[in-house]
């Protein structure tokens, strides 16, 4: 008897409601919730934020319209990660997705779940990446194989493919794990199905989660009408990519950019679909990213990396019911964790004591209440694109609004005063007039990971905890990794 008492003590100290937060204030009719995110957008490819280059009309007139996020990170830049942290409000190494193609927990506290306790409809379509593999199969195996119902974290209207990134004709499965195709591109059906979800349930509140798979490489993908409106000599590159691949760097913007306009149309008509059905006003629709990509700058593709290329997302929040139309800047960092709970906060739901990040909500109207200062990033263990051969190494640091602070396991990696050095090209880790900021941010960072019970310990030690295995040369360690590994034992002995 006892020990069923502990059980239920414990599991009511999961979904009991967090009571340092304060509830924010919202309508009487609840607000519905859409969540669409792009997959490798980075932050500065929008014409809002300045990239004069890229043709996003539709996402220029919402940031309007929004409340705009200008530093939202990416607390760990790379798939499922991100997608375990946005359903939980958890870090990675909480809720245990620190490397791709691994399982979110079947009892996981998640957003489909709370919101679908609190009387939501609830949706999602595209791109899933948090049903992972069993240890010892081939490391996509679940990639093309339907998610069963008991693994899909609360989420009833079901339109969803763990993963890939062929978007013409690709398929998905529905509810009952028949096979569909996507016809075309499948960005635009897969819009289509959300504008469908919404006419069918405007009545009652609902959540939906829209995940769309590009910008993601492969970059020359896009439909034809919009690679035909970018010009490769015409385009600019950051100054922090490298002459001898900048002509290479245009030939890949050109198809990135071209993703981009897809699915800025793409979004014209969700947001048009909102207006026609008359629930614009009380729909709270955030357009993001689940992190970003290199596109060369430094010399390298993809994500995983501490710069803000790879770290940063565009992200916007419009609520007109409680911000109107009009845009309210926001400068202070948001991270992944955060997300969630701000959610909750809008809609007016307790936020679950499980959950890690803050609601950020009150200090949208009120800037003296917003509730963080740096938002963490981390890469706990190294795989595929940036394993350990490729320079990979497991960092921790702190973005803020005007800084950049990482730690590698050697110790200080990287500072940078991104108010001067928007680029990220002058390392002032070492540098003596900065040692009293690098100390500051060293302190602000070592608070959040003793808050998050965060030991920064060397990627095996994760992958044993969890029980993970590495795909393919992940494991494989440069000469001086155990140099550095010894370094730093001896630096905390």
């Amino acid at each position: 008897m006892n020990y069923l008492i502990m059980l239920f003590v414990l599991a009511a100290s999961v979904w009991l409601p967090r009571h340092d937060t304060a509830r924010s204030e919202v309508p009487v009719d609840r607000p519905n919730v859409i969540f669409v995110f792009a997959d490798q957008w980075r932050a500065e490819a929008t014409g809002y934020a300045g990239n004069a280059d890229v043709i996003t009309p539709v996402i220029d007139k919402m940031a309007g319209e929004s409340v705009v996020f200008h530093n939202a990170v990416a607390t760990m830049p790379v798939c499922a990660p991100y997608r375990g942290t946005l359903l939980t409000g958890q870090y990675p190494l909480t809720h245990g997705l620190f490397y791709n193609d691994k399982p979110l927990a079947t009892d996981a506290v998640t957003m489909g779940k709370i919101f679908k306790q609190n009387g939501y409809a609830t949706g999602y379509i595209g791109k899933w990446h948090v049903n992972g593999h069993a240890n010892g199969e081939h490391p996509f195996a679940a990639r093309d194989k339907p998610v069963p119902r008991e693994r899909r974290q609360g989420f009833d209207y079901w339109k969803v493919r763990e993963v890939t990134h062929d978007y013409n004709q690709s398929f998905y499965f529905d509810e009952n794990d028949r096979k569909h195709d996507w016809e075309g591109y499948d960005v635009f059906p897969q819009t289509d199905s959300a504008i469908g979800f919404i006419r069918n349930h405007k009545q009652s509140p609902f959540l939906l989660v829209l995940s769309w798979g590009p910008p993601h490489n492969p970059y020359h993908t896009a439909p034809e009408k919009y690679r035909k409106m970018y010009d490769p000599a015409r385009l600019s590159v950051r100054p922090n990519v490298p002459p001898a691949m900048q002509d290479s760097a245009r030939q890949i913007l050109a198809g990135y950019y071209a993703h981009c306009t897809a699915l800025d149309d793409a979004l014209g008509r969700l947001l048009k679909a909102l207006d026609n059905e008359g629930i614009a006003d009380n729909t709270i629709i955030v357009f993001t990213s689940d992190h970003g990509d290199m596109l060369l700058s430094k010399g390298v593709l993809r994500k995983q990396r501490p710069w803000d290329e790879s770290i940063l997302v565009p992200m916007l929040l419009r609520y007109p019911a409680r911000y109107g139309k009009k845009r309210i800047d926001i400068h202070k960092p948001i991270g992944t964790p955060d997300l969630l709970p701000t959610l909750l906060g809008l809609s007016g739901i307790d936020i679950p004591r499980s959950i890690q990040g803050s609601d950020v909500s009150p200090g949208i109207s009120d800037p003296a209440k917003y509730p963080v200062d740096g938002a963490l990033i981390m890469l706990p263990v190294p795989f595929h694109e940036w394993q350990f051969m490729n320079g990979g190494r497991e960092y921790r640091g702190i973005r803020t609004e005007r800084y950049t602070y990482v730690r590698s396991l050697a110790g200080p990696w990287l500072l940078y005063d991104n108010e001067k050095d928007p680029y990220q090209e002058n390392n002032l880790s070492t540098e003596p007039q900065y040692a009293s900021i690098r100390e500051q941010l060293d302190r602000q960072l070592g608070k959040i990971l003793r808050k998050t019970n965060d030991e920064f310990l060397p990627a095996d030690d994760y992958m044993k905890k969890w029980n993970y295995t590495y795909d393919g040369k992940d494991s494989l360690r440069p000469p001086a990794y155990w140099e550095n590994v010894k370094r730093r034992a001896v630096k905390t002995k």
